[in-house]
C-alpha cells in the first residue's frame, strides 16, 4: 500500500504554530506521498454519544464525521496536529478521538483491524520551553496507538505562542526535516515491559 498521510488539524485558528510546524515536516515527504489536510475548526464534529450499552453505532454517510472516518480509514499515516491546550490535545481533537470509540463498535467497519499496523504521529506547539509539560498529550496519542495496535512515531514539539513564533524555533524546524523519515515502532502501553 502506498503511503497516504492524513493531517488532522486541531487548532482553533488557521495557520497556527502547530499547523506551520506540521507543514514544515510534511514538506520533507516524497512527492509521491499523498497528503490530506482536514481542519477540525472548518469541519467540526459533534460531541460523542456513547451508545455501546444501548444500540449499535451506524456508519456516518455524510457530513464531517463521514469525511473524517473515510479519511482515517484511507490513511497509512495519521498525524494529529494539535496545539497543547491545558496540557493535552485540544477539545476538537479529543472529540475526533472520542468518535473512534463509536467507530470501533460500528458493525462491518473493522475500524481497529484496519488501523492496526498503521502509524500515528503527533505535532504540537506549546508556550512552555520545557517539553515535559506535553507528556499528557504524548501519552494520549501513544496509548491510543497502543490500544489500536498501531505504530507510534512520537510527537514533534515546537515552541510558540503568538502566530508565527514556531518559525523561530530552529531546533524544532531541524527536527521537522527528518521527523517522518524514521521507522515508527509498534506502540506500547507504559506498563508493557516485555
Amino acid at each position: 500500500m502506498a503511503r497516504r498521510f492524513l493531517f488532522v488539524l486541531g487548532s482553533s485558528r488557521s495557520e497556527s504554530n502547530t499547523e506551520m510546524l506540521a507543514r514544515r515536516a510534511a514538506e520533507q515527504l516524497p512527492a509521491d506521498v499523498e497528503q490530506q489536510w482536514i481542519s477540525l475548526a472548518e469541519h467540526p464534529v459533534p460531541d460523542f454519544v456513547d451508545l455501546r450499552h444501548d444500540s449499535d453505532h451506524t456508519r456516518p454517510t455524510e457530513g464531517n464525521l463521514a469525511l473524517l472516518l473515510d479519511a482515517t480509514l484511507a490513511a497509512t499515516d495519521l498525524v494529529i496536529a494539535s496545539p497543547l491546550y491545558w496540557y493535552s490535545v485540544s477539545a476538537s481533537t479529543k472529540r475526533y478521538l472520542d468518535h473512534w470509540s463509536g467507530w470501533l463498535r460500528t458493525p462491518g467497519l473493522d475500524f481497529k483491524a484496519t488501523l492496526a499496523g498503521r502509524t500515528l504521529w503527533g505535532v504540537t506547539a506549546l508556550a512552555h520551553r520545557e517539553g515535559e509539560v506535553a507528556d499528557p498529550l504524548v501519552g494520549t496519542l501513544n496509548n491510543s496507538a497502543a490500544y489500536m495496535g498501531m505504530r507510534f512515531g512520537g510527537v514533534l514539539l515546537g515552541n510558540g505562542s503568538k502566530p508565527g513564533d514556531v518559525l523561530r524555533d530552529t531546533e524544532a524546524l531541524t527536527r521537522a526535516k527528518t521527523f517522518f523519515a524514521t521507522e515508527a515502532p509498534l506502540a506500547r502501553f507504559p506498563y508493557d515491559t516485555e
